[in-house]
């Protein structure tokens, strides 16, 4: 039993040590957990919450002391004391706490547009990463194949079947892809340096390989998207809140037309003994009303603002998510056709441009073509992969949730 618990711990510590990059859910649950923009996004957003209670409180009270008939004897003094609640009019205070609950969701909102923004991006690097690691390693193996059809040139130009050519050009060939893998290794290490900066790591942290690229949803319907946006996605929540605080300033600046109170009441001191009572009321007259009407055009024209803002994010919305699904269902067919007919078929034209050459039926030249051919189909391949991510994550980030 204890040989089985020390097993699996260290195990448990071998997998926490491993580098991150195999896979996406350990960068985006890293990112969420130390990305320091987001992590300022969400305390505005805290920040934001805290000031709902104050929004809707009474004001202070006010506690004035009044010491009169200073020249008269001790016992005669008298001390007045008034003890005075400001009371805003009816409807003021829950306005004020509408106006503030909204501030809140615009805060969480816009942490919400952080976070969807910055997974949109670590998803693209990540396609984009995994795009370079295959590109190097499809390459890597039509590297070695020509290395093979080098030696059977060798082989054929030893016993005066084929002229010397045909291994040059092979050579040649191998001398290219050579210059392609040093750009490939290029595009790796700066794509590593793009995703650690988005995870908030040094530049030249390790970072494993991605070994898979996430799933694809199914087919994906654009009224469906559209209306889990709309309800959704962080700008359009951040503008119907926007709206929400737009209202509540408009109630508020028409509650103004009525008068705030001040109660209060007034004990009077004489000597040691309570001499008298008072209570009273203050009331504010609302005498300039001119000024509130500018105000309340004011709120009626920022709500109608917002009002517009709300529909052209939606408008902008549709827009964008027709823009992607079509790229994304493009990427899709181009994948179904490269996997079921061009791969195939060029893999077909090799093996018997190959046959064909030991069997002096073609020159070296069609072989190399048909070497150019199948590389070329398993790229556009994983091309199509990627380009279906990436504009996944693009939909993603527009919907404001994963598919």
């Amino acid at each position: 039993m204890k040989t089985l618990l020390l097993l699996s711990l260290l195990v448990s510590m071998g997998a926490a040590a491993q580098p991150l990059g195999a896979d996406l859910p350990s960068l985006l649950a890293h990112a969420r957990r130390s990305n320091p923009e987001l992590a300022a996004m969400q305390r505005e957003s805290d920040a934001a919450a805290e000031r709902v209670l104050p929004a809707g409180a009474l004001p202070d009270p006010l506690l004035r002391v009044e010491f009169e008939s200073l020249n008269k004897a001790r016992a005669e003094r008298e001390t007045k004391y008034t003890l005075m609640q400001p009371l805003p009019a009816f409807g003021k205070r829950d306005a004020k706490r509408s106006a503030a609950e909204a501030d809140v969701r615009q805060a969480q909102a816009r942490a919400a547009a952080t976070w969807a923004e910055q997974a949109m991006r670590i998803k693209t690097a990540y396609a984009q990463f995994f795009q370079a690691v295959r590109s190097e390693r499809i390459t890597q193996e039509v590297l070695d194949l020509v290395g093979r059809m080098e030696q059977v040139a060798q082989v054929r130009y030893a016993g005066g079947l084929a002229p010397q050519q045909d291994a040059i050009r092979a050579q040649l060939e191998q001398t290219a892809m050579r210059a392609e893998l040093v750009g490939i290794a290029s595009e790796k290490r700066q794509l590593r340096a793009r995703l650690n900066g988005l995870l908030a790591r040094e530049p030249a942290a390790a970072m494993a390989e991605p070994q898979l690229l996430p799933a694809l949803p199914a087919a994906l319907s654009w009224d469906d998207l559209v209306a889990r946006a709309r309800s959704v996605n962080p700008l359009a929540r951040a503008e119907a809140a926007r709206l929400d605080a737009a209202e509540a300033n408009r109630q508020l600046t028409w509650r103004n037309r009525y008068p705030d109170f001040s109660v209060g009441v007034s004990p009077t001191q004489m000597g040691s003994r309570i001499a008298g009572w008072a209570v009273m009321v203050e009331v504010m007259l609302p005498l300039q009303q001119s000024a509130r009407r500018s105000q309340e055009s004011e709120a009626l024209a920022m709500l109608a603002a917002a009002r517009a803002r709300s529909e052209a994010v939606a408008n902008q919305l549709g827009a964008e998510l027709e823009e992607q699904l079509s790229a994304m269902e493009a990427a899709r067919r181009t994948e179904a056709l490269v996997q079921g007919q061009q791969l195939p078929q060029s893999e077909l034209v090799l093996k018997s441009a190959l046959a064909a050459y030991e069997n002096g039926k073609v020159d070296f030249a069609a072989v190399l073509d048909a070497q150019r051919q199948i590389r070329k189909a398993r790229l556009d391949l994983l091309k199509a992969q990627v380009e279906a991510r990436m504009r996944l994550a693009e939909i993603e980030r527009t919907v404001g949730e994963d598919l």
